[in-house]
């Protein structure tokens, strides 16, 4: 090869390597991915995408056409599509539950599914840094990592030809952000009851107060059962609810669609056997804030005013 070949050779050789570095580290910056593909005859839909992830192992904890309850409360929709789907691997989530129990905000996960107005179809799923930040579980935690290689298997599958897009918001890397809302409080069994029948008794006061003032819970995970299938009986109980704010998430989904990968939230709580405090939580709004940019009043204002009300709430019942 001839010194001017092979100058050119390095020189190319040199870009991409250094395009594909720059690539890796603005991926890893990120909380979340979104992955795209053109859908201009409509092929792929939120059932077989759900039938991806279901082959690929996951459990389908909910897949909701939010058109319909958006047509229905607001008269409008924004996209063609729009979905609010929740997933989990029981397997995967125990594993990483045994590592730390912030991992119930994430069980299950969550994803939004939409069709643009150019015929593409995107879904939304954290990253690995997401899934690590929200945790805080290493991102070298060998689990971890299976849980976003399978999200991410499962999505070349469901989106044949596909790519992540390229993603650049900027205020992820801020460190100091809240990840999670958590509280703490002890359950007081009833007379001739158990802790158990204390935990019935707050999560029935606990849905009489969301639902009036406009949270749903389209879905809900017992995960202790889970765990105890697996050998993990280090907890007295340990549930799961999705929850999700019409007059939330439709302002903010016209701009940000991908919020899904943080709508519907989970709310969590738990007690050790070894512990007399139930721990409650859900992952902070600054996550949906920081994690794509969002910065319009008509976006913040609504996402802000539920989480605060959310907090009352819940401090009221366990007061």
């Amino acid at each position: 090869m001839n010194p001017f070949a092979n100058a050119l050779l390095w020189a190319f050789l040199s870009l991409t390597l250094l395009s594909s570095t720059a690539a890796s580290e603005t991926a890893i910056q990120q909380d979340i991915r979104i992955f795209t593909v053109n859908n201009p005859a409509g092929k792929i839909t939120g059932a077989t995408i759900e039938k991806a992830f279901e082959t690929a192992g996951f459990l389908i904890d909910g897949n909701n056409d939010m058109n319909k309850p958006f047509q229905a409360r607001f008269g409008a929709t924004h996209f063609p599509v729009y979905r609010l789907a929740t997933i989990h691997d029981p397997d995967l989530s125990a594993k990483l539950i045994a590592v730390n129990p912030l991992m119930g905000l994430l069980t299950p996960l969550s994803m939004s599914i939409w069709q643009d107005l150019e015929g593409n179809m995107n879904v939304s799923i954290l990253s690995l840094r997401g899934l690590s930040r929200m945790t805080r579980i290493p991102m070298n935690n060998p689990d971890l990592i299976a849980l976003a290689d399978k999200m991410g298997n499962a999505l070349t599958t469901a989106l044949p030809s596909g790519h992540f897009k390229p993603l650049a918001y900027q205020k992820v890397a801020d460190a100091s952000m809240p990840l999670s809302v958590t509280f703490q409080a002890t359950f007081e069994a009833p007379k001739d009851g158990t802790v158990l029948d204390a935990k019935d008794d707050f999560e029935a006061e606990f849905e009489a107060e969301m639902e009036p003032i406009g949270f749903l819970f389209p879905g809900f995970i017992d995960v202790n059962e889970e765990l105890q299938e697996r050998g993990n009986d280090g907890f007295d109980f340990y549930d799961t609810y999705s929850v999700c704010k019409l007059d939330v998430i439709f302002p903010i989904h016209k701009v940000h669609p991908e919020v899904g990968a943080f709508a519907p939230c989970t709310f969590f709580l738990y007690k050790q056997k070894n512990d007399s405090v139930v721990h409650m939580g859900f992952p902070s709004v600054q996550n949906w804030i920081a994690s794509t940019d969002i910065a319009d009043k008509s976006s913040l204002d609504p996402l802000i005013k539920a989480e605060n009300l959310f907090i009352d709430t819940v401090n009221g019942i366990t007061e």
